[in-house]
This record gives C-alpha cells, sequence and structure tokens, in this order.
C-alpha cells in the first residue's frame, strides 16, 4: 500500500482520500438537506454546494490537511473554519446572498458534520487500540 511518511506515522493514500471523500460527503449531505428542507428539489444541488466545496478544498490546501486528515484540533477545526467562511463568501460573491440565519445554520450543521467523523473515528481508533491491548 502506497503510503506518505509524515509526522510520526505512515498516513496511508486510501486514508487520505477516505478523509477527503468524507469531507465532500458531509458537505454535500449539508446543502442536500438545506434543500430538502426548504422544498426545493437535489436538481439543484451543484448550485447550492459548489461555493461551500470550493471552500473545503481551499481549506484541505491552506491547511495541508493531508498531512494529518483524521485530526480533531488543527486540521477538523481549520478545515470547519475555512469551509464555512469560504463557502459563505464565495456565495455572496456569486450573488446567491446570505442571511443571518443562514451563516448560523451552516456554521452549526458543518461543525458537526466535519468534526463528527473525525470525532468518532478517534473513538473507533480508541476503543480497537484498547480492544488490542486488552487481547495482548
Amino acid at each position: 500500500m502506497a503510503s506518505l511518511h509524515i509526522g510520526a506515522g505512515p498516513i496511508s493514500r486510501s486514508s487520505i482520500g477516505t478523509a477527503a471523500a468524507l469531507d465532500a460527503a458531509a458537505v454535500l449531505a449539508f446543502a442536500a438537506i438545506g434543500r430538502l428542507s426548504h422544498g426545493e428539489s437535489l436538481a439543484g444541488l451543484g448550485v447550492t454546494s459548489w461555493p461551500f466545496l470550493g471552500g473545503l478544498i481551499i481549506g484541505w490546501l491552506l491547511l495541508r490537511a493531508w498531512r494529518h486528515p483524521r485530526r480533531i484540533v488543527w486540521t477538523g477545526l481549520g478545515i470547519w473554519i475555512v469551509t464555512v467562511a469560504g463557502g459563505l463568501l464565495l456565495r455572496l460573491a456569486s450573488g446567491q446572498g446570505v442571511q443571518l440565519s443562514f451563516a448560523i445554520v451552516t456554521t452549526v450543521v458543518l461543525g458537526l458534520f466535519l468534526l463528527g467523523w473525525r470525532a468518532i473515528a478517534a473513538l473507533v481508533r480508541r476503543l480497537d487500540r484498547q480492544r488490542r491491548l486488552a487481547a495482548a
């Protein structure tokens, strides 16, 4: 398996790809839920999601998230902030508009989604480590 040696140990390319895919899925889920909750079809999902996917890409590049893609502190928090800020700014720049309530909901939901999967992954890793130690 190909891997990148960064920091304390190797990070597999598949692990990086999985993290990127989970982040993108989180953004798409956010956009889909938003559209459906407002009675809109999923046909316009691209229009709704592209600013936040753009913010996500910017976050991954700025933070070099591939170095520690599953970390909550620095990587997860940074990606969350840049995705929200970048997405809202791109949305404004494209004339889609941003109300305060939308910005608040966006911040909360993307925080839950982008940090949530990382928290679950950390818990699973911790439980797996404890299970292996107990079995040894």
